[in-house]
């Protein structure tokens, strides 16, 4: 139990010198003793249903506007009088010229350095990917060497415990920059690019304002559940299990596209392999890397992939049904490989489509034409279909240069010699095997021979040397005064007029002049 108190003493009002009264709590009894407090006229007289209201007192819509207006007023007068508390104060005007004051010293070193990188490390640097990084850091020297003036005017700071947070921001957005411009110069790809300035670019930016952290966590927080473990552990997967995924894995890519590049180059220099054993490594190394790849980010990310056991059988089960004529391709490939009906380099002819295979890829073959195009034929087709392969066991093969001369031709055997020694002269004609000149049938209206040579390059085209074969045969003609002949009919007419056929009869053809009357 406290001890009471005794009332402080009441003071005396200082302008009229009267005692105030003492104030009684809502509880307390009126001095009357009436048990309830005094009541004022207005609460002792209710308004009146339907009694206007007062005449100065403003509407409630009003009200309440100029309430927002005035809260937003106070919200605005608020963030600015925060931007002036953090932003205009001596620290950050420190930090502003020193970010200002440090171009000038990197405008000095930079040059300098881009000399040594491009006397000293470029030139000992190995062709390829070292070569490009080494000239890259030349070319971004000036914002390196200003990287390294603001790290040093940041670690100045903290020593002397003064605010870097402006610096600091600066830092990061230039450290993104740099990291971009690297990736473009190095790489000297769009996509890596692209991914470059729409990831590093954001994530310098969120970090750079203090909200990275937030951002975070606020991926981690969106998640959904796969399964339990073995232990009965709810599994999750977030939405910055996702991201890192994405990033890891497009760093593994990267990796296995340059160890497949490297493997691919190392086989190739081999000559004990054939063609077709080494565009079947190539192809096997296309399809698995990837693979290896995408396992191993799930499995850095922590992915576990024993909850996703039936869910991913039937996930598989609908991509092979909807992939069907995708597997085919890739198994086709396979199957081309290892018969080696095709290979790189043959010439074949399908679909009208006259060209060398340049690539076989795991969906397609690229067939480069005459005309400089690529035709991508797709690996199944070749299968199904069938292909003419020129140079399938080998090269040397056998074209036709037809041609026909007239009846009145009288040594044809003087001819048929004549145009095989016509053929030799064009020089990608074969001396062995020897042209031949064979006299096909006594058509219709000539006497049709069919010249046959070989070549042994189909891959430089046939219709050209058939085209120049040809020439040299008209040449052949025109100096024996042989005569290719048109096309020659016999018309009888049975069904004409009486008249008609005297006419035919006596002249021996129709007459081409108009009778006079």
């Amino acid at each position: 139990m406290q001890d009471q108190q005794p009332a402080p003493p009441q003071q005396e009002d200082s302008e009229t010198g009267e005692t105030p009264p003492e104030q009684t709590d809502a509880g307390d009894t009126a001095p009357d003793g009436g048990g309830q407090a005094e009541a004022s006229p207005e609460d002792a007289v209710p308004p009146t249903a339907g009694a206007p209201a007062a005449e100065d007192a403003p509407p409630v819509e009003l009200e309440d506007e100029l309430i927002n207006v005035a809260s937003m007023r106070d919200r605005a007068l608020e963030l600015w009088d925060g931007f002036q508390n953090q932003m205009l104060t001596m620290g950050v005007a420190i930090e502003a010229a020193i970010l200002v004051a440090a171009i000038i010293p990197a405008a000095f070193f930079g040059p300098r350095l881009r000399k040594i990188i491009q006397n000293q490390v470029a030139p000992r640097a190995p062709y390829g990917v070292l070569r490009r990084a080494a000239n890259a850091f030349a070319h971004l020297a000036t914002p390196i060497a200003l990287y390294i003036f603001l790290q040093a005017a940041v670690v100045a700071l903290q020593t002397a415990n003064s605010s870097t947070g402006l610096i600091s921001a600066g830092v990061s957005l230039l450290t993104a920059w740099i990291v971009i411009r690297l990736v473009t110069l190095v790489i000297r790809s769009p996509f890596w690019s692209k991914v470059a300035f729409y990831v590093v670019w954001p994530i310098a930016a969120l970090d750079a304002f203090g909200v990275l952290d937030d951002v975070v966590r606020q991926l981690d927080a969106f998640a959904f559940p796969i399964g339990e473990s073995e232990n009965g552990v709810q599994q999750r997967f977030s939405a910055l299990d996702f991201v890192r995924t994405l990033f890891i894995f497009g760093v593994l890519f990267w990796g296995a596209r340059l160890i497949n590049t490297l493997i691919t180059g190392r086989i190739n220099a081999i000559d004990e392999l054939t063609v077709s054993f080494k565009a079947l490594l190539a192809k096997i190394l296309d399809v698995l890397l990837p693979i290896v790849a995408l396992v191993a980010a799930l499995q850095i990310v922590g992915f576990p992939f024993g909850t996703l056991a039936i869910f991913g059988g039937a996930i598989g089960l609908g991509i092979g049904l909807g992939m069907q004529r995708t597997v085919s391709n890739f198994f086709a490939g396979f199957t081309l490989i290892a018969d080696k009906s095709i290979k790189p380099g043959d010439v074949i002819e399908i679909d009208g489509a006259y060209g060398w295979v340049t690539q076989m890829n795991a969906r397609y073959v690229s067939l480069r034409t005459r005309d400089g195009t690529a035709y991508l034929v797709p690996n199944d087709r070749f299968i199904e279909e069938g292909v003419v392969n020129w140079s399938h066991d080998d090269r040397v093969v056998r074209l036709h240069a037809p041609f026909g001369v007239s009846y009145n031709t009288q040594d044809l055997r003087t001819l048929a010699r004549r145009a095989e020694e016509t053929a030799l002269t064009i020089d990608r004609v074969l001396k062995t095997p020897a042209p031949r000149c064979n006299l096909m049938e006594f058509g219709d209206s000539s006497i049709n021979f069919d010249l046959r040579f070989w070549i042994n390059d189909p891959a430089n085209g046939t219709k050209n040397v058939t085209s120049d074969v040809m020439m040299a045969i008209w040449d052949l003609l025109a100096e024996m005064d042989i005569e290719v002949p048109f096309p020659q009919r016999d018309l009888h007419i049975k069904s004409a007029a009486e008249g008609l056929r005297i006419g035919v009869d006596s002249q021996g053809s129709p007459s081409s002049k108009p009778r006079e009357e």
